[in-house]
């Protein structure tokens, strides 16, 4: 993604800066040309179908954040129990294949909230090819026993394996997917078409000083929220491992 949507504070600033640019040229050029008559009417159903396009696509992409926001929630929740129910199934195995097991479901859940948590992208790199061979592991220690005792007590023990590894590729794609770039592109031009009108429409251009602040503040707000929610890991709105410190915590006592 680009820099500006992964840091949304970088981002609020950013685009304040455009849209307060952008009012200022629409009152220079109203300098040069005013509005008179049915001019100016058919200018006002302009601005106003203009604000109502931005404040549909507006909301409709902040119903998208926030919904993908529920589902990262929603995976981490499912990887908690997906992780704790393996946990207890671990003991229908053999009890050497069980020990294994349940020391690494602990090693790797220390691997899951740490991807929740960590910020730094090459620490990332790390938890992902750590949980990778986690992963491996985890898979070949129910296998082996499995395969040498097939019965319904070991499926079982596989099939929650199977749960675990799904529920982490669940989680990741729900990560990865973000607000395309391109419709954050389409909503700054549009929003920014909006500012010039303003600026373009306003009666009295030598009062424009705080005033010509408050649309492009507001939707800065607007935009930072958005891109905040829309963030996993560098926003301020984040998904805490609630679940999952839960869960490590029951497992150490």
């Amino acid at each position: 993604m680009h820099p500006i949507i992964d840091y949304p504070l970088f981002g609020v600033v950013v685009s304040f800066g455009a849209l307060w640019l952008s009012v200022r040229v629409g009152a220079s050029a109203r300098k040069a040309r005013s509005l008179e008559g049915h001019e100016r009417e058919d200018f006002g159903f302009i601005l106003t179908a203009s604000l109502t396009l931005l404040v549909l696509i507006i909301g409709f992409t902040f119903s998208v954040a926030v919904g993908r926001y529920d589902q990262r929630k929603n995976y981490e929740e499912a990887e908690a129990n997906a992780i704790g129910t393996e946990y207890v199934r671990a003991s229908l195995l053999p009890a050497a294949d069980a020990a294994r097991v349940r020391t690494l479901l602990r090693s790797y859940l220390e691997q899951r909230i740490l991807f929740y948590q960590t910020r730094d992208d090459n620490q990332l790199r790390q938890i992902d090819a750590t949980t990778a061979q986690l992963e491996t592991d985890l898979w070949s220690a129910v296998q082996a026993p499995a395969t040498a005792q097939p019965n319904a007590l070991t499926g079982l023990a596989i099939s929650g394996m199977n749960d675990v590894l799904n529920s982490e590729g669940y989680t990741q794609a729900a990560w990865l997917y973000r607000i395309p770039i391109e419709a954050w592109g389409l909503m700054g031009a549009i929003a920014v078409c909006c500012n010039v009108l303003i600026g373009y429409g306003a009666h009295r251009t030598k009062a424009k000083g705080l005033l010509f602040l408050v649309l492009p503040l507001l939707m800065s707000i607007s935009f930072f929220l958005i891109a905040d929610i829309d963030t996993p890991r560098r926003g301020l709105i984040r998904v805490i491992p609630q679940n999952l410190t839960s869960l490590s915590q029951d497992l150490q006592r």
